[in-house]
């Protein structure tokens, strides 16, 4: 079935709000990532050798992310994988809202809003990987800008011609990605320090305009 168009605005609103969960995660919770999960092991290592908390919500958060990933692999419509991402994101921000700020990111009601918020972002890279495919990645940055480096190493070079038109053309869509995925790390810290647990408010929001901004009928995997 047809596929969603990967527009300039859908994949800003995604690359903007990755960095922002992540970014509004990390902070609230005691350095969990929350779109960057494999980063965990890094933070759950230094928890373990600091003795601070967090270390089961860092341990738990890669599982957490891979049956969703299976899950929504499993699920034959772009449309639901949408509106369940807005729903965790929504039912992280009550959860924020209602008992943060959390001296304790294992406690319950922490731990169950950060492994909400990793289900989100798990749901929105399987629908990048699934149907977004011509679109950089929206969370995970390093492989994005090592590509970039690499484009702009031929250009300064003197590549041929065909591949200064592909560098050009990946240049086009990665460099955007990652400055909104920059700009949404430098709003989340400053609606943290400005705002508390309210500035998880904005991530569902965000969420439900990348879903208006999709065609979202339905689509074969």
């Amino acid at each position: 079935m047809e596929q969603p168009t990967a527009s300039p605005r859908l994949t800003s609103l995604l690359g903007f709000n990755a960095g922002y969960v992540d970014t509004a995660g990390f902070l609230a919770l005691n350095g969990l990532f929350t779109a960057h999960v494999t980063g965990n092991f890094v933070t759950l290592a230094a928890s373990l050798v600091h003795g601070t908390n967090g270390a089961l919500a860092k341990l738990s958060a890669l599982p957490v992310f891979c049956v969703l990933v299976v899950l929504s692999r499993l699920t034959r419509s772009v449309g639901g994988l949408m509106a369940t991402k807005i729903v965790l994101l929504a039912a992280a921000a009550v959860l924020m809202i209602a008992y943060g700020p959390f001296p304790d990111s294992d406690a319950g009601p922490a731990f169950a809003a950060g492994m909400l918020l990793v289900a989100a972002m798990s749901v929105q890279n399987a629908v990048q990987r699934m149907y977004l495919t011509s679109a950089p990645p929206s969370t995970l940055m390093t492989g994005t800008t090592t590509q970039i480096m690499l484009d702009l190493a031929d250009l300064l070079r003197g590549a041929d011609s065909a591949a200064r038109t592909a560098a050009w053309a990946r240049l086009r869509k990665m460099v955007p990605a990652v400055l909104v995925f920059a700009a949404g790390c430098a709003a989340a810290a400053l609606a943290y320090v400005w705002m508390g647990m309210w500035c998880f408010a904005l991530p569902p929001a965000v969420a439900a305009m990348a879903a208006m901004a999709m065609d979202s009928g339905p689509c074969g995997a």
